[in-house]
């Protein structure tokens, strides 16, 4: 009997690390690093993944209280660059490749008005945004140390975040059977949003859902009713911005 509990003690204490272990190895955040304001103020927005996190496309702006984009802080490479690791598919097979989204990030990408070649407004392969505001899409909780333009009392931060193959029974397969854009958003882009007053110096701000976007990213419509999304809502468990 000794023997039995002596075994279950060590078993306990053998899964009781092993789980502090994992759960340690789970908060481990990836670092990220952009640079669009050499000169400006130094902030750190820590992303922490949901139980829906599956490669999303990420992006992060500025805009002042008036609703003006100021800048893009980060934006996943692939929307960045134009060019997806599932771009073009040859023979059955997907490979690397130019590819247009424009319902990925639909409402970042009108705020910034920027037109690319074809007419669309998502960077091209021939036109891609800066290397200093892009990196690849994290594996899951990071951390973006960047730097925001100084001379505001408050600016407004936002996320827009959208996964693709993510139906749910409001967002579906068929619910526009002839939108082959909305086909490769699924859920809409979600956007978060929170205000930061500079003013008061060193502060922990948190991001809150506000809408999504446009379906097919036809425009750069917010809609507020977030009550159709399910699994989009749970990319991200929490994002806030640190002022130091």
């Amino acid at each position: 009997m000794r023997r039995i509990f002596l075994f279950l003690g060590v078993s306990f204490l053998l899964f009781s690390c092993s789980n502090v272990r994992s759960k340690k190895e789970a908060v481990i955040a990836e670092s990220l690093s952009t640079n669009p304001q050499s000169s400006g103020l130094p902030v750190s927005i820590e992303f922490t993944s949901g139980k829906s996190f599956y490669h999303p496309l990420i992006v992060f702006w500025v805009e002042d209280n008036d609703g003006k984009y100021i800048s893009t802080l980060y934006a996943s490479k692939s929307i960045a660059t134009g060019i997806f690791r599932y771009g073009v598919n040859k023979d059955g097979k997907w490979t690397p490749g130019e590819r247009r989204r424009p319902a990925a990030l639909p409402y970042w990408s009108h705020k910034r008005g920027v037109k690319a070649s074809d007419g669309l407004l998502i960077p091209s392969a021939d036109s891609p945004l800066p290397d200093a505001i892009t990196g690849a899409t994290p594996q899951g909780n990071f951390v973006l140390s960047t730097s925001v333009p100084t001379g505001y009392a408050t600016l407004r931060f936002f996320m827009e975040v959208n996964q693709t193959w993510d139906w749910n029974e409001y967002w579906h397969n068929s619910k526009f059977p002839n939108d082959e854009e909305y086909k490769t958003s699924c859920q809409p882009a979600v956007v978060y949003s929170v205000e930061v007053d500079l003013s008061k110096g060193a502060g922990i701000y948190q991001f809150k859902p506000i809408g999504h976007s446009h379906p097919s990213g036809v425009t750069g419509e917010l809609f507020p009713d977030l009550s159709t999304l399910t699994t989009a809502l749970e990319i991200a468990s929490k994002v806030t911005v640190t002022v130091p």
